[in-house]
């Protein structure tokens, strides 16, 4: 499992716009897609809303990779 932090600059940031930010998917309809067909896990949990306030020290995990958000 690779592992990966994210900085923010803001003090939280949406799933679906994070997703996009890290690279985990390329655009917000992969983002869309992904977080509704049940792939992510956010905290170790399957998440299916894309509008999900992700803070600092939060983890998202697709595929193979955990990110983890470091806020301000």
């Amino acid at each position: 499992m690779k592992q990966e932090t994210v900085r923010i600059r803001t003090e939280w940031i949406k799933l679906d716009q994070f997703l996009k930010y890290a690279g985990a998917v390329e655009t917000g309809g992969m983002a869309k897609e992904v977080v509704q067909s049940g792939e992510v896990l956010v905290n170790g949990g399957v998440c299916t809303m894309r509008g999900k306030k992700l803070v600092n020290g939060d983890t998202v995990t697709l595929e193979e990779t955990t990110y983890t958000v470091e806020g301000p």
